[in-house]
């Protein structure tokens, strides 16, 4: 019988079947999978050990891809940041950009109300995407004319009723019905019969959305022209 030529396949480790038993980790892994469990259970249902366990690590393996607790909270920041859309500052006017911006913004954060307290208290070192954001933002508005001390004054209000529009997003629909109590506050309850009656199935929290983004972006432009714009 002939000897086999070139046969190694003896020397060869056999393939093992199945998915790998340890988890590959990077850094936005990390991240999703603690955005996960903020939204399951919380800022309280967020911690180091618990996010080790959920992937199936042990606690120090996570060490080797962030720094920290505040490390995995900024890329938490970026996976939501990323999902903002700043694309219309590039083609658009300032006040038509930030139309866009603001409804991918509620989107973003609506999705994930847990961070919404969190991220607005924390600093945004270490999201790096986050920054760029905000950069893409900030340059579009100074290039527009916005003096820029004026900017992220600006931003910060504008976001404050963005992130207020967020949690409305996710609250009942039904939370100001005065059922039960029409009769001592006759002018509030036939207001909610005319909103019901006005916004039929629609979210009523997408139409005060929308006249507030409205107010503020009509103030602003107010704004923009006292300075010369």
């Amino acid at each position: 019988m002939p000897e086999a030529q070139n046969d190694t396949r003896a020397d060869r480790p056999a393939r093992r079947v199945g998915r790998p038993t340890t988890t590959v980790l990077t850094r936005d892994l990390i991240a999703e999978a603690a955005l996960r469990l903020l939204d399951e259970g919380g800022t309280e249902g967020f911690t180091m050990s618990r996010l080790a366990q959920s992937l199936r690590v042990r606690p120090s393996a996570l060490y080797n891809h962030v720094d920290g607790k505040e490390d995995v909270i900024a890329g938490i920041r970026e996976l939501i940041s990323d999902r903002i859309d700043v694309s219309a500052f590039a083609t658009e006017p300032w006040d038509r950009a930030m139309l866009h911006w603001a409804y991918s913004y509620r989107v973003a954060f609506a999705g994930h109300p847990p961070t919404i307290a969190m991220l607005a208290t924390m600093p945004l070192r270490g999201a790096m995407r986050t920054m760029r954001m905000y950069d893409a933002v900030v340059s579009a508005m100074v290039a527009a004319g916005w003096p820029e001390a004026e900017v992220l004054p600006t931003i910060v209000a504008v976001e404050s009723f963005i992130l207020g529009s967020a949690l409305d997003a996710v609250a009942p629909g039904d939370m100001f019905d005065p059922a039960g109590a029409e009769e001592q506050v006759p002018a509030f309850a036939a207001a909610y019969r005319a909103r019901a009656a006005a916004v039929g199935d629609a979210p009523p929290a997408d139409g005060a959305f929308a006249i507030g983004l409205h107010a503020v972006l009509d103030g602003l432009r107010a704004r923009f022209a006292s300075f010369g714009g």
